[in-house]
């Protein structure tokens, strides 16, 4: 009797398994959560690069200040501060009574009255002038050295850390324009010494802004290697769809790009509305917009290199676009790669030249920035050599998806040369048709 033999078992594919599956869903969310991650910490980069580079930087800051005190919108009001400062602390319309005539001195007070709108269009021209321009960019400078030196725990400017005031002084200034304005000289010197001093620090403030500033330093430099790490850690881990990870980075980064410039303008708004003081809105808007301006860029740098990423993974995705480009350059790639190289170094440098980003003026950003290039080159001339190789004929190469009216249009060739049947060309006509 013979004994049957059992049927040997179906295996179950490895992939198709329950630990399997349970397992790339856990890395699937793995690689989500780093990109997320990453995404959330380049925000935090992108704000605390912007207050090292504008707010602690002191050429960064004189740059604005120039970009400041040439603004008419903020020469108006630095106009009217000034002329306001001076009718507070002189008593114009005396001083004005002294040089008149002793049968128009009575007309002292209604002349300093009317003369105060005068006074201030005066001063906006003053302001134009070189020398006063030069003395206000000097006098911030001097007071923004005092603030990094009080922040950095350092001495200097007669500031001693833990015990000051970082002030701005315009004294010197508001005298200047009392004596263009033909104040005599003896009441301008009774001006109060505080007069046009602008505290921008207290000392019981020091403490906090210290700890801030140490926080900003370190996050400026090492915030930027996290978020580069965790986006590629993300892409290694994402294997089988790292194309897709790369294009979710990109948008990512564009993404918190986008929000930093939106941050910028729902910010400046607050401010705007919050603690300008009356008559003072347009100047403090356009403060705030060229003290932020590093910000915008970071954020359009940060849209621009991420669209670039996620532009460069579709372009390696199999849409019909996509095949068609990859297509065509497929022979350039494959067999002329000298002229691939020279043409991708001759436009790096002229975007190098151009330096239209901070990480293009920096030796670490052009050498970062020219790695990635040199690698997505590498991965895209891989792709072309496995999908079009050398000497293949077009037909073995992955064909472009056709139209039906091309796809039909192909048959009917096909079948006229006799290479298909009546049956198989009517099979593949209705094919295409559905």
């Amino acid at each position: 009797m013979a004994v049957p033999t059992a049927k040997p078992r179906a295996t179950v594919p490895a992939a198709d398994t329950p630990a399997a599956a349970q397992s790339g869903r856990g890395r699937r969310f793995l690689v989500w959560t780093l990109v997320v991650l990453a995404s959330v910490l380049a925000l935090v980069s992108i704000l605390t690069t912007w207050v090292n580079r504008q707010m602690l930087d002191n050429t960064a800051w004189t740059k604005a200040t120039t970009e400041i005190v040439q603004d008419p919108k903020v020469q108006n009001a630095i106009a009217t501060y000034t002329v306001n400062q001076l009718y507070e602390n002189v008593d114009v319309a005396k001083a004005l009574q002294e040089r008149l005539p002793p049968n128009l001195k009575s007309l002292a007070p209604p002349v300093a009255g009317a003369l105060q709108q005068p006074a201030t269009q005066g001063v906006g021209i003053l302001l134009q002038r070189p020398r006063v321009e030069q003395f206000f960019i000097e006098a911030s400078a001097v007071a923004h050295q005092k603030l990094v030196n009080v922040l950095e725990n350092k001495t200097g400017y007669g500031i001693s850390t833990g015990n000051g005031v970082v002030t701005l002084d315009l004294h010197q200034m508001i005298v200047d324009v009392g004596t263009e304005l033909g104040l005599p000289a003896d009441a301008l010197a009774k001006l109060p010494q505080k007069t046009g001093t602008i505290t921008l620090m207290r000392s019981d403030q020091l403490s906090a802004a210290q700890t801030g500033v140490d926080a900003v330093r370190i996050a400026s430099t090492w915030l930027l290697v996290a978020v580069l790490f965790l986006y590629g850690l993300a892409i290694y881990l994402a294997r089988g769809y790292r194309r897709t990870t790369l294009r979710n980075a990109g948008l990512g980064l564009a993404l918190v790009g986008l929000v930093a410039i939106i941050l910028r303008q729902l910010l400046g708004n607050y401010i705007v509305d919050a603690l300008a003081a009356p008559g003072y809105a347009p100047a403090t808007h356009r403060l705030w917009l060229i003290g932020t301006s590093i910000l915008g860029q970071i954020g359009a740098a940060a849209i621009l290199y991420g669209g670039v990423a996620a532009l460069g993974a579709v372009l390696a995705g199999p849409t019909s676009t996509a095949t068609r480009l990859r297509r065509s350059a497929a022979p350039l790639l494959n067999e002329r790669q000298g002229i691939v190289w020279g043409s991708v170094a001759f436009v790096y440098l002229l975007a190098v030249l151009w330096g239209g980003t901070h990480a293009l003026r920096t030796w670490w950003g052009i050498l970062l920035l020219a790695a990635l290039i040199a690698i997505g080159v590498v991965a895209l001339r891989r792709q072309t050599l496995r999908e079009f190789p050398p000497g293949a004929a077009p037909e073995q190469a992955p064909s472009v998806r056709r139209s039906p009216a091309d796809e039909i249009a192909r048959l009917q060739k096909l079948h006229e040369a006799g290479a298909i049947s009546d049956d198989e060309f009517e099979r593949a006509k209705t094919i295409a048709l559905t």
